[in-house]
């Protein structure tokens, strides 16, 4: 959550892309670098938070009291519901996305798998598996609906930051305090037997009030720290480049080259090259008049 209201406070300050939105306000979809490339990264991604959500237990083989489970069973259990959780969210988001725009997007199932992962992160140790499959069907909506959101606001974040990180993450927290079962949060994190757990398991509102009041401390201090430095990047000039290297493309004005070649560039000089041209097609030839 904390990279999401970050990301939404550069946006905020930077502004849209050239060309983002017409002169009507309507958003204009601008495509991607290579949607193969956004599937292998949410391939890698998803591979990587299976170190990230179970690998984050410090120690596996720890039996618990009076039962035959121990910390093992706590590592298969999150890794069972962070799949639930990033799949269903996943599902969820492609047909939900095809009912409202009439179309099939991969995209829209890398960003809703990556939302169902964001918000299932926070309490994916102490959560049923069940509970899971609720959490991922829930942040589709939080995400699609952020999304919805950000066009009418006019609020352009290519990475969704804001709605995925921000709008998920914040959903995430929310969840956990809604569901967290006794047993798993005092298996889990040991100590105090007296520990809060989710209102839906009989825990009832302080876990819920306490995820609130986190929620809050998290957008005050990321506004508090990041929203000044945004803007005091932002009147420097150098938060973002100039309207001429944006159009040109940071391929050729700061790296100095070309990603791809769209021309020959030696067809002039009479040399060969390892370039390929792009010729527009010829028009077609005027209809004969009838007779």
């Amino acid at each position: 959550m904390v990279g999401g209201i970050a990301g939404l406070w550069g946006a905020l300050i930077e502004g849209p892309r050239i060309g983002r939105f017409d002169h009507a306000g309507r958003m204009v979809t601008l495509r991607g670098h290579s949607a193969s490339l956004v599937v292998l990264g949410t391939f890698l991604l998803w591979f990587g938070w299976y170190g990230f959500n179970p690998g984050s237990f410090l120690k596996i083989a720890v039996p618990y009291t009076s039962t035959i489970h121990g910390q093992w069973s706590a590592v298969g259990r999150t890794a069972v519901t962070t799949t639930l959780a990033g799949c269903t969210a996943a599902l969820t988001t492609l047909f939900g996305k095809r009912i409202l725009v009439g179309h099939w997007n991969v995209l829209d199932v890398c960003n809703g798998l990556l939302g169902g992962f964001a918000a299932i992160t926070s309490g994916c140790s102490v959560v049923d598996p069940w509970a899971a499959i609720i959490c991922g069907f829930v942040a589709a909506i939080v995400l699609i609906s952020c999304n919805k959101l950000a066009e009418k606001l006019k609020l352009d974040d290519p990475l969704e930051a804001a709605q995925l990180h921000g709008g998920c993450g914040a959903w995430g927290i929310i969840f956990t305090a809604l569901f967290a079962r006794e047993t798993y949060v005092s298996q889990v994190y040991g100590g105090n037997s007296d520990r809060p757990y989710g209102l839906f398991m009989g825990g009832g509102g302080r876990l819920l009030g306490a995820h609130l009041v986190l929620i809050l401390a998290i957008i005050g201090w990321v506004s508090a720290t990041m929203g000044p430095l945004f803007f005091g990047l932002h009147k420097l000039g150098l938060l973002r480049i100039s309207a001429e290297d944006e159009m040109a493309g940071m391929d050729l004005t700061r790296h100095g080259g070309f990603a791809y070649v769209y021309h020959d560039e030696d067809s002039h000089s009479g040399g060969a090259s390892n370039g390929f041209m792009i010729k527009p097609a010829p028009s077609p030839p005027p209809p004969a008049n009838s007779v």
